[in-house]
C-alpha cells in the first residue's frame, strides 16, 4: 500500500535510485545496527558506519569475527574489516567486502559530529513519542 505520493513504489525506479545513489545517500543506506549495550546506552537503533568503528559480523561465512573497520567502500556498498582477508594465489592478502547490514557495531568512534548525530536521532525519536 502506498502512503506517500512523492515516492514511487515502482521496483524499476527503486532499483535505479539505489544503484545510482550519490555518496551522501549511500552513506545513509550503509548503516549498521548497534549492539544491545550501545542501543541501551544511546537510545539509537542504527547509525551509518565509519572508518574506526569496531564491529562484529553476524551473518555469512565470517559470522562471529570481530574487528575494526579499515575502509568504507561506498562505491561497492561494502566495508573492509581488519583481519577479515583472504590469501590470493600469489600470497598477498586481499580484504573481503562485508555489507554493513550484516554486522553489528560494538564500539563507536565518538567525536563532535557523531555525538550530534546521536543527539538528533534521540530528539527525533522523543518528538515522535510525545506527539
Amino acid at each position: 500500500m502506498k502512503f506517500s505520493a512523492d515516492v514511487s513504489s515502482s521496483r524499476r525506479k527503486s532499483r535505479k535510485a539505489h544503484f545510482t545513489a550519490t555518496s551522501d545517500v549511500r552513506r545513509k543506506i550503509m548503516s549498521a545496527p548497534l549492539s544491545k549495550e550501545l542501543r541501551e546506552k544511546h537510545s539509537v537503533r542504527s547509525i551509518p558506519v565509519r572508518k574506526d568503528d569496531e564491529v562484529m559480523i553476524v551473518r555469512g561465512t565470517y559470522k562471529g569475527r570481530e574487528g575494526k573497520i579499515v575502509q568504507v567502500y561506498r562505491k561497492k556498498w561494502v566495508i573492509h574489516i581488519d583481519r577479515v582477508t583472504r590469501e590470493k594465489v600469489n600470497g598477498a592478502s586481499a580484504p573481503i567486502g562485508i555489507h554493513p547490514s550484516k554486522v553489528v557495531v560494538t564500539k563507536l568512534k565518538l567525536e563532535k559530529s557523531r555525538n550530534a548525530i546521536l543527539e538528533r536521532k534521540v530528539n527525533k525519536y522523543h518528538r515522535g513519542k510525545l506527539a
